[in-house]
């Protein structure tokens, strides 16, 4: 007879995910590091009181929002190799509701994560409670079903026994390194504390094995022969080659076949910047070299890449008559994108083989293409040095030059947290990558408010390297709140705020599209009702140390390069602040290298809209479908 013990339902979820471990190459670890919680009446009978109970087995975190807390997580699961993750748990409602973006950035950057949302009463003896979304025509949809299209799978658990099958989906799920995203258990408030007779095999260590599958031989001889037949081939790698953990395996090829190799955002870092190989980011964010390797490129071989419209330059960036693709992806759906040749499996068994194949045939290209964009990437960083270039040191510096000083600073142990705004878009085509995972970009959803709660995350995963949070105002307003966090758990993140009064990134591009920089700017109202008066005096610095953090001013490059080294060497979680310049009087970053499609207004009777249109007009003709 099957043995049983007699828990809540609460209870056995927390019992079986401190159970659950993940394998890959040898290396073991367990799948749920952690739970991060805000706790109402939604959960915190239930959820709450288990977590109390398997205190020992089960750590806990305490957060200040929802959003931030997922955030966290997947900042935790992608420095850990998606071996690893947290869960969130909330109350109902609001709490839940909150979930849905961070829920999304998962999914969208393929990262796992576990929500576990407080839900209205199965049994519905009140109906409806407090904070219930009342639906007249279907009785069982609450504001969870909101995390149904970002979630990569969802239940609802109306039942005790419901929660087995769910919970192994759940974990199926989360270690699936082709459909891995948010994973979310919806857990009504009155099932959380229902008492089961659960077996005692339910909380048997289990361990998911994180598979690796190898190409099809059918298709790895026929994208063999498409790099064989090329003769200005470009590898794109993308964010699939940091999953798999295949830099050296990228690095062996390149180095074999000479073939250049451009980053996506996600991607970047993947070859070191100093690689001879390596040209830098692509696309609109991308360099000067990569891009025009892009333009004349009649093989493009994408290694775990989304093939986003800031990759692709909203289809007008790989231009040459006849560009073929050739897709090494994990996942079906992204290997058979631009009607490209698939080469379905992992990133590193994918890159072995072909590496394999080609030294087989002794396979290089040829030695003017290598001294072309040899030539190329040396020009290019010149740019990248005149950007950098500080000038005069007692001024105020420009934010190119404030990732000039940190650059000065960082060793390979550094990391680098940023999501939104104008600094990707310097990043991508200016940071020098150092290690694989110095670079930490989130630009699959770009979601501002990101960065730290994630930097959070990533100090957890590890804990002795310095993580820096690269955060502009707009940013900064969006979401301080984990700074309690990381004061109360003593995570020294490193903290820059960037001061330039106003959402930098949008403004740039509401002049390029004709809407005259309109309401992107923090500043007063002027005489004809427009933010275009005096700056706020808004004071991010104190609001910072209000939190609790260290904050240290810099008002000058001088300044800058003392408080960096300061709080690069702190232990407890600190914060530069620095009001930067515009970059009219000193070199800034160079302008984008490729187009980006943001629909302009097609009438309109102010001149700025009108010349946007025709400028708009002129790069749509360029747009081709890869077919």
């Amino acid at each position: 007879m099957t043995s049983t013990t007699r828990l809540t339902v609460a209870q056995a979820l927390v019992r079986f995910l401190a159970a659950q471990y993940t394998e890959r190459d040898g290396g073991r670890q367990r799948l749920i590091g952690a739970t991060w919680g805000i706790f109402g009446h939604g959960n915190v009978a239930g959820i709450g009181q288990a977590l109390v109970e398997y205190a020992d087995d089960m750590p806990y975190l305490q957060g200040r929002n929802e959003q931030a807390m997922v955030h966290a997580a997947v900042g935790y699961a992608r420095q850990c190799g998606r071996l690893s993750t947290h869960a969130v748990t909330t109350s109902i409602g609001p709490g839940a509701t909150n979930l849905v973006t961070g829920a999304a950035l998962a999914t969208v950057n393929h990262l796992p994560v576990l929500l576990l949302p407080g839900d209205v009463f199965a049994t519905r003896p009140a109906d409806p409670v407090l904070q219930q979304l009342e639906v007249p025509f279907a009785g069982d949809v609450s504001v969870n079903d909101c995390l149904r299209p970002v979630s990569k799978y969802f239940d609802r658990i109306t039942r005790p026994e419901a929660l087995i099958p769910a919970a192994l989906q759940a974990m199926r799920v989360l270690t699936d390194p082709a459909d891995t995203g948010a994973v979310t258990l919806a857990l009504p408030q009155d099932v959380q504390a229902e008492a089961y007779d659960w077996p005692e095999e339910f909380f048997a260590e289990r361990t998911w094995a994180v598979r690796r599958p190898a190409p099809d031989t059918r298709e790895l001889a026929g994208a063999v022969q498409a790099i064989l037949g090329a003769r200005r081939p470009l590898i794109v790698a993308g964010g699939g080659v940091h999953h798999s953990r295949a830099e050296e395996a990228l690095a062996e090829i390149a180095s074999a076949t000479r073939v250049p190799v451009a980053s996506t955002q996600a991607g970047k870092g993947s070859l070191r910047w100093d690689h001879p190989q390596d040209v830098g980011g692509i696309g609109h964010t991308g360099t000067a070299t990569a891009d025009e390797l892009a333009r004349t490129a009649d093989l493009v071989i994408g290694v775990g890449t989304r093939y986003t419209d800031f990759t692709t330059a909203s289809g007008t960036l790989f231009g040459a008559p006849g560009v073929r693709f050739l897709n090494l992806n994990i996942a079906p759906y992204d290997g058979h994108k631009l009607a490209g040749t698939p080469l379905i499996a992992d990133a590193r068994a994918g890159l072995e083989a072909l590496t394999e194949a080609l030294l087989v045939h002794g396979h290089r290209v040829e030695p003017a293409y290598v001294m072309e964009y040899t030539g190329d990437k040396e020009r290019w960083e010149h740019r990248v040095d005149a950007a950098y270039e500080a000038g005069d040191a007692d001024l105020r510096p420009t934010q190119p030059q404030v990732l000039g000083v940190l650059d000065e600073l960082v060793t390979e142990d550094d990391i680098l947290i940023n999501a939104a705004g104008s600094l990707p878009g310097d990043l991508h085509k200016l940071w020098r990558a150092r290690s694989r995972d110095q670079y930490h970009v989130e630009y699959g959803y770009s979601c501002m408010g990101y960065e730290i709660p994630a930097a959070i995350g990533v100090r957890m995963a590890a804990p002795d390297r310095p993580v820096w949070a690269l955060v502009g105002d707009g940013t900064y307003l969006m979401m301080p709140t984990e700074i309690v966090t990381a004061v109360q758990e003593g995570v020294a993140i490193k903290v820059i705020i960037l001061q330039n009064h106003g959402y930098a990134s949008i403004g740039g591009l509401s002049e390029s599209v004709g809407a005259e920089r309109y309401g992107t700017a923090y500043r007063h109202r002027a005489d004809d009702r427009r933010y275009t008066g005096a700056p706020l005096p808004v004071d991010l610095a104190a609001n910072a140390a209000s939190l609790g953090m260290r904050v240290l001013r810099a008002k000058t490059v001088r300044d800058l390069r003392a408080a960096l080294a300061e709080a690069r060497g702190a232990d407890t979680p600190t914060c530069v602040y620095v009001e930067t310049e515009t970059a009219d009087r000193v070199s800034g970053a160079p302008p984008a290298q490729a187009w980006w499609d943001v629909p302009v207004a097609e009438t309109a009777t102010r001149s700025s809209a009108v010349e946007a249109r025709e400028e708009y007009d002129r790069h749509a003709a360029a747009r081709r479908r890869h077919l």
